[in-house]
């Protein structure tokens, strides 16, 4: 079983002009989730770039559904302060989402509306201002999950992150792995090389 939460630090020669900080992470929590794969190969790629990775499974950071009134009497949640945290301190972020009904997961929309609040209970762009964002997803479906892409760019850009012109997404996806979790088909291996490179060089 693969350890998603981990910190992958590859020192390759140069291929950075200076340090990334990368944060990955699918929304789902699922054990054998196909989005989980697919960040973590893209995460991976990443560090071969030379970018300091963060790979984190959001069922480790467990947040009740958005509420005002919570919010206002408890404060955040520690676990969406963590999240929070981890997004501000990075340059790049990956997110693989799977789609539910034409739309991304209620898991990940919920991490979003925490993460662009302030810990003094106000809105916040600082997890997502300056961020650059590459998108993917894996469903079992013809389309890959490209219809929820387009929510949750849409999202993203909305609260003020950068996100990056191309994304990735990978249908049949309960055929589309090996038994490593490593993608087969070596054309969207291509495209997730270019989209990660992409994010990290600008190139």
């Amino acid at each position: 079983m693969l350890k998603w939460m981990m910190i992958l630090c590859v020192a390759l020669s140069a291929t950075l002009s200076a340090e990334i900080k990368v944060l990955a992470f699918a929304g789902s929590t699922r054990e054998e989730s196909v989005n989980k794969k697919l960040v973590f190969e893209a995460a991976s790629i990443a560090a071969q770039l030379g970018a300091t990775v963060t790979v984190i499974d959001l069922k480790d950071y467990p947040i009740p559904l958005y509420d005002g009134d919570i919010e206002a009497k408890e404060g955040m949640p520690n676990t969406a302060v963590q999240l929070r945290r981890l997004m501000i301190e990075s340059d790049v972020i990956l997110i693989a989402s799977p789609e539910f009904n034409g739309s991304l997961s209620a898991l990940l929309k919920n991490a979003i509306e925490w993460a662009s609040r302030s810990e003094n209970a106000g809105p916040s762009r600082e997890a997502f201002k300056g961020k650059k964002f590459a998108i993917m997803s894996a469903s079992p479906g013809s389309s890959g999950g490209a219809k929820g892409l387009v929510h949750l760019r849409a999202i993203i850009e909305n609260v003020g992150g950068k996100v990056v012109p191309q994304q990735v997404a990978v249908p049949n996806a309960y055929n589309a792995f090996d038994e490593n979790g490593n993608l087969k088909e070596e054309k969207i291996k291509i495209e997730l090389q270019e989209l990660v490179q992409t994010a990290i060089t600008g190139k």
